[in-house]
């Protein structure tokens, strides 16, 4: 099939707009690929780089051995400008970070040459927008045997019972340090002052503030106290999760630590260390594919020390949470490419980057044919099933859809009889409990219609194929914006049924089913 003149442009844009982004990029850090000599206690020498965000210094390994960065189609560079309007979809959704506080300055002669006393620096980037900072730290030590909590990683069958407090973090002053220069009048001193954390990283309605509590902890010690049992070269972003096991819960903090990599400017995807003692999940899976590692940090044996470590807000401030009780009025772009060449503060692109990114860490396909020019679609149900979660799960999910099984099977009756005629279309039985993760994001991606009671499964809707259609059955109890808001972000089309207790009629869910189809050209 030869390829249309419009799909053509489109592909020579990109590669004309990445070809740009990797110059810009590389000729603002010209001692990227530049060697300097290790000195002694130091493993790897580190030059001095430049972000593309204007006076964004940061310090990068040589040896770094992190996944690249993916071609996505709707991206869009991170640092257009550092005015970024209030409360505007890029402020949002992407970088509104734009007030800068240093709270360590590297010294002058540290940034000349590695090895001299006064390499630690830590600096937070905040946005007004989401109330919340992005912050970023070099020559950075962690103390595990400072923070209490369970050790993380295990087997879920192995910790049932365990309770919540045990696997979130408590950190003892000290938790984690950074070397300063000569002047020992700071040494032994908190980094962060009581007024920084208040201004930069505010509690709001969130109960236990651990990326705070953390930043709260460190302490400025001498470089003749700075020893380390292990270096991390990489880029490491430092994450908190909280509903771990939930995965619209676990899509913020994607999202969180997505974000906080473009914003810093890493030129590939950094190493996680997971600074919570959960138990291992099938979500890991996504963690793993996205990002270029992940340990937990009381795995490590002692004292580990970080070239560059980053603080991702948690899940709870990003947009994604925070749109369920502010109203965030933006709408998803017909594409990228739109908003390039015609800038709007009522729209973004980056939740659609962001589901690129997820099917890309899969090696999923992110050019997909159009689905109103096809004749095949598949209809995919998203189902409720029974399955143990976490260590307090009791195995049982809630019922959302009290007559689930009679609805699916009223579609694939339907969808036999709709196959005699032009259309053909296939039923898929969303069982995502006894999927991998990517096989889950490719029955989202390749579905023309996604229909599920509400639950957090439907937030894989982050990396649905732009011309899908949501169909949201919502039980009384659950009348929440969650998904409706989702399809906004990101341009879908979105359909509710409203229930009546959590019985739906098959005959209305077939009635809409038709209507979706009839725009579909069936």
């Amino acid at each position: 099939m030869k390829m249309n003149t419009k799909s053509l442009k489109l592909i020579i844009f990109l590669f004309i707009l990445n070809s740009i982004t990797l110059y810009l990029y590389f000729s603002s850090h010209p001692d990227y690929f530049r060697r300097r000599r290790t000195t002694q206690n130091i493993p790897n020498s580190i030059p001095q780089f430049h972000s593309p965000f204007p006076d964004r210094t940061h310090l990068v390994s040589l040896s770094n051995s992190n996944k690249p960065w993916p071609i996505l189609p709707s991206y869009l560079p991170w640092s257009l400008t550092p005015n970024i309007s209030f409360r505007s979809c890029e402020a949002y959704f992407g970088n509104g970070f734009t007030h800068r506080v240093d709270l360590l300055k590297p010294s002058p002669e540290s940034n000349r040459k590695v090895g001299k006393d006064g390499r630690g620096w830590f600096r937070c980037f905040y946005s007004q927008t989401l109330r919340s900072s992005i912050c970023e730290g070099g020559t950075m030590r962690m103390h595990p045997d400072k923070i209490k909590m369970s050790a993380g990683g295990e087997v879920l069958e192995s910790v049932i019972g365990r309770g919540e407090e045990e696997e979130l973090p408590e950190f003892e002053f000290g938790a984690f340090d950074l070397e300063v220069t000569g002047n020992s009048k700071n040494h032994g001193k908190k980094l962060a002052t009581e007024g920084f954390l208040n201004e930069y990283l505010q509690k709001g309605e969130i109960s236990r503030h651990t990326m705070r509590d953390l930043i709260d902890s460190i302490q400025l010690v001498g470089a003749n106290e700075f020893e380390c049992s292990e270096w991390v070269e990489e880029p490491t972003l430092l994450i908190t999760r909280f509903e771990y096991a939930n995965m619209f819960h676990t899509v913020t903090d994607w999202y969180s630590a997505y974000v906080s990599s473009r914003v810093t400017g890493l030129p590939n995807r950094p190493q996680l260390v997971f600074v919570d003692g959960h138990c291992m999940t099938q979500l890991e899976e996504t963690w793993k594919a996205v990002f270029s590692g992940v340990r937990y940090a009381k795995n490590f044996s002692g004292p580990v020390c970080f070239r560059h470590a980053i603080l991702s807000p948690l899940g709870y401030e990003t947009a994604m949470f925070r749109g369920l009780s502010e109203n965030i009025d933006c709408y998803g772009a017909a594409s990228a490419h739109d908003l390039w060449h015609n800038p709007d503060d009522k729209k973004t692109a980056r939740i659609t980057e962001f589901g690129e990114m997820i099917r890309a860490a899969f090696a999923l396909p992110l050019h997909t044919a159009h689905k109103h020019s096809s004749r095949t679609h598949n209809v995919l149900f998203v189902r409720r099933e029974d399955y143990l979660a976490h260590p307090r799960h009791a195995g049982k999910v809630q019922s959302r859809l009290s007559n689930e099984q009679q609805v699916f099977d009223a579609i694939k009756s339907w969808s036999l009889l709709l196959s005699h005629t032009e259309c053909k279309v296939n039923v898929v039985n969303g069982l995502f409990g006894h999927m991998s993760m990517k096989e889950q994001v490719r029955a989202i991606q390749d579905a023309s219609v996604i229909v599920g009671a509400h639950g957090a499964g439907l937030t894989h809707i982050v990396s649905a194929a732009s011309e899908a259609e949501i169909l949201e059955l919502i039980a009384t109890e659950f009348r929440r914006p969650h998904f409706a808001l989702i399809s906004q972000w990101r341009g879908l089309n979105y359909h509710p049924i409203f229930l009546t207790g959590s019985h739906a009629n098959p005959t209305l869910v077939i009635d809409k089913l038709r209507d979706i189809f009839k725009t579909l050209g069936c």
